[in-house]
């Protein structure tokens, strides 16, 4: 994501938390390395990566898999999207099964990509 928010979305690559490549200082400089930063950037490592980069819990946290749990419970307001419009874009919700389950019992705010949005890109 980092790449395209800026263009896409208007939100800077800064401002975005997600996986990250390992990095080393050498000879004067920083490189990446092949590794990848741990613990990996899903399910219970989201909301650790979170917090590492901005010191505290996020206030809006948003998510479209099980994965995203961990992320959602720790942010004050959760939004959950369920990717379920294999006309406009393509239904990849398998995998949201929990996520769904979570989000109706916690109150997090569920969009639906069928029914509730008017453009997809």
């Amino acid at each position: 994501m980092r790449p395209v928010t800026e263009e896409m979305y208007g939100v800077p690559r800064e401002r975005v938390i997600g996986s990250a490549t390992t990095l080393e200082y050498r000879d004067g400089d920083i490189y990446r390395t092949s590794g990848v930063e741990q613990p990996i950037d899903d399910g219970p490592g989201k909301p650790v990566h979170i917090w590492t980069r901005i010191g505290r819990k996020p206030l809006m946290a948003a998510g479209n898999s099980d994965g995203d749990i961990a992320m959602l419970e720790t942010a004050r307001f959760g939004l959950l999207v369920h990717h379920d419009d294999a006309d406009r874009e393509f239904a990849y919700d398998t995998g949201t099964e929990h996520a769904l389950v979570e989000g109706a019992q916690r109150g997090w705010t569920v969009v639906s990509v069928k029914n509730d949005w008017s453009a997809v890109f």
